[in-house]
């Protein structure tokens, strides 16, 4: 099927990695692509264990039950977890709280430093390219400079699924091995291997406030303010990121057949529907990938 290439070309993607670069690192939030991700890095390598630690730019504002659910993989297959944390940037006068109170535009300077401190030369991220146009124009080995950043008329031709990971002393490449996938795919997928996710992504329900049409969670962050009130609703989570800017979903989807059946029938992708990080301009996702972002 076109799960089975889809997942033949993302296995050789890995192996190619470990083939080429010297100090790989998967990007795992705990979210479904990163969790898709790493269900492959297991099938690429075993019974041999994954060759690469993970790597988690925490806000501070997450979801619990993704916390949890990333100490749980981690503990049960025995890897390595990095954690850069955006809180201790902040408690050292090195970042500051935005206004909005959203932390996930405050990622990139803990990222870039977790990549230079450890000396990762290679960069494992879930980014698809339905997901949103900046993404589009990403090849699967995608070069950043010695600052972290991405130029797009720095992008090498892929012809033959053949990968350059060449690259200067201090830039590294940002790897994408669900590129051509989408979101359509990876739940088909999470239901052909059976992976578990994290509760928040089927209905279920919970506290929500609506600000600039979407729903959000109260939390620490700073929601919800004066005027904004507080609804239970069933709702579930398309994406999962910082909890300031991930919105949920009216749905009823509380199994994974649900789900697919709901996906398919959306003309919006998880994060043109539900991430308000991406609202604030046209190029927002461009900009923040230019500074070294994910």
């Amino acid at each position: 099927s076109h799960l089975d290439a889809l997942e033949s070309e993302a296995v050789h993607v890995f192996r190619e990695v470990a083939g080429e670069f010297e100090r790989p690192v998967i990007l795992f939030s705990g979210g479904k692509d990163s969790i898709v991700m790493l269900h492959l890095a297991l099938k690429a390598f075993t019974p041999a264990p994954v060759p690469f630690a993970l790597l988690h730019v925490d806000t501070g504002h997450n979801f619990p039950e993704v916390i949890d659910y990333r100490d749980r993989v981690v503990a049960e297959h025995g890897l390595r977890l990095h954690v850069a944390s955006v809180q201790e940037f902040i408690d050292r006068g090195e970042l500051r709280e935005r206004p909005d109170g959203t932390r996930n535009p405050l990622q990139t300077v803990p990222l870039l430093r977790a990549i230079s401190d450890h000396r990762f030369d290679a960069v494992f991220g879930g980014g698809r390219r339905d997901e949103e146009k900046a993404r589009a124009k990403e090849r699967v080995f995608s070069l950043r400079d010695e600052f972290g950043a991405w130029n797009p008329r720095r992008q090498r031709p892929e012809l033959w699924q053949l990968y350059n990971g060449r690259h200067a002393p201090g830039e590294h490449v940002r790897v994408f091995p669900l590129s051509n996938w989408t979101e359509l795919d990876v739940w088909q997928y999470i239901a052909r291997e059976n992976i578990e996710l994290p509760a928040i992504y089927y209905a279920h329900k919970r506290e929500v406030f609506q600000r600039s049409g979407m729903w959000l969670a109260p939390g620490e962050w700073g929601g919800p303010k004066d005027g904004e009130r507080l609804e239970r609703r069933l709702v579930r989570y398309r994406t999962v990121g910082d909890m300031s800017c991930t919105g949920a979903v009216d749905s009823d989807a509380d199994t994974i057949e649900k789900v697919i059946t709901e996906i398919a029938a959306s003309r919006l992708t998880e994060r043109g529907a539900t991430r308000a990080d991406d609202k604030l301009s046209e190029a927002a996702m461009e900009d923040r990938k230019r500074e070294g972002y994910f």
